[in-house]
Formats: structure tokens, sequence, C-alpha cells
């Protein structure tokens, strides 16, 4: 039995990842931020395909916290599935938002830094001893920050800090490699998810008239589902990945082709 680790999925990409990994035998420690209720739905999502979860507290614009969640992760390993390792990670959680370049904040730029950059690069550090020889990570990245992907204005911050996550995936992807752990990022295209901005704002339920504009976009005719994106994740960590690494796999129906 593989044990997953999954960032951010108390809804969305994290939330569809953790159940298409229940389907596929996995068993998964979850993590949420403020939003309880939605983690206790993926807890029994996944229980519901007979897999076995458990949620975790995690804010990971917070650094200093992960060495207390690490013995967390420890103690949830040992006490629930009687083992010291874990096999996979997936680095989900994050925010959205936009704000054009001269009215970007130090502020809010060092919030995208803290939870989309830094976050993940320190917690993946913090938990690396943890996992297996032979396992896997994926980062959710955005295709806003693929060369050939999406520019819209107003999403310089954002982007900025995933081509860094970018990055990052293809220098672990190097560095693990004597272990023989894989290291790949998704970038995902416009996707009907929960994420919020800074100020807590849900786009899409927010500002739903842009749902068609979007699927206008996209050459496969509607906006992406959480689902979409989660059983790709689920394929890189899984057997089908097994000889993928240092990738980073364009996820968004083409939108903008």
């Amino acid at each position: 039995m593989s044990v997953a680790i999954v960032i951010g999925a108390s809804s969305g990409i994290g939330q569809a990842t953790a159940v298409q990994l229940a389907k596929r035998g996995t068993d998964v420690i979850v993590t949420y931020s403020g939003n309880h209720a939605g983690v206790l739905d993926t807890v029994a999502a996944v229980e519901k395909e007979g897999a076995t979860a458990v949620a975790l507290r995690l804010d990971i614009g917070r650094s200093e916290t992960f060495p207390a969640f690490r013995e967390q992760v420890v103690a949830a390993l040992r006490d629930t599935w009687q083992r010291d390792m874990f096999d996979h990670l997936v680095n989900n959680a994050g925010f959205g938002g936009m704000a054009m370049f001269e009215d970007t904040t130090e502020e809010l730029f060092d919030t995208f830094m803290r939870v989309l950059l830094k976050g993940p690069y320190f917690l993946t550090q913090s938990l690396l001893p943890l996992m297996r020889e032979g396992g896997a990570i994926v980062n959710v990245s955005s295709n806003s920050a693929l060369p050939t992907g999406l520019v819209d204005a107003g999403y310089s911050a954002y982007a900025t800090m995933k081509g860094g996550l970018n990055v990052l995936t293809r220098f672990l992807a190097k560095e693990l490699a004597p272990r023989g752990i894989r290291v790949n990022a998704v970038s995902p295209g416009p996707t009907r998810t929960r994420i919020s901005d800074a100020s807590g704002v849900v786009a899409f339920e927010a500002y739903p008239e842009v749902i068609p504009m979007l699927a206008a976009k996209t050459a496969l005719g509607r906006i992406g589902e959480p689902d979409d994106i989660g059983v790709v994740i689920a394929g890189l960590l899984g057997d089908e990945g097994r000889w993928i690494t240092a990738q980073n796999i364009e996820v968004s129906g083409g939108y903008d082709l």
C-alpha cells in the first residue's frame, strides 16, 4: 500500500487528486488550512473508494510550522499505517489573484512568494527524509508560467512564483534521481476550482460570466474541471509515470491554442 501526501486537499485539484489516488489503491494524508469542512468531505470521498485518509492542518505560507507538521506526519504514518516512510508528495496549495505590475505591493509579492514558492521548497526539504526511494513528487504550477503559455496583464507576481516552481522541479529531478525519486510539474489552464485571491474572493463564484469566455478560448470547448487535473497527477505518481521526470505537462484542454 502506497501513501501519498496531498497539500491543499480541502477542495479543487487537491481534493480530486486525493480521490483519484484512492481509486488506484493509494492511501493519503491530506492537508487543509481554513476549510475544515472541505477536508472532511475529501476524507469521506477517499474512504468511499476504500482507501484511508488522515487530515492534518498546514499553513503552507508559514515555514516555521513545518518541523511540527513533519512530526505530525511521522505520528500519522506510525499510528495509521505502522510505517515510517511515505511514497508521494503533491505540492498543490496556493491562492490566485491579480494585480497590475505597478499596483503590486511588496506585501502581496511576499505573500505569493511564501505560499507558491518558498512554501513548497522548504516543505519538500522538510519531508524529504521521510520519502522512500523510488517515490515521486508533483508540483502544481500554471500555464501562465510556460514559455508559450497564457500571458494576461495582472499576473506578473503570480506567474513569477510559478515560474520559479517550474525551475525547482527540474533541479529537484536532477538532485533526487540517485534516490529514484521522480519530480514533475503539471500546469493547468483555467480550471473550475474554489481557489481564492488574497482577500478570499473565489473567482468563478464572483465572476461566473468569464466561464463562457474562457471556454470559447479553449480548443476542447470548456474550462477544466479539478478531476481533469487530478487524474493526470495520479498517473504521474503511479507506475504509468515511471519513466517521466523533470517534465512540466500542460493540462489545459488546449487553452489559447
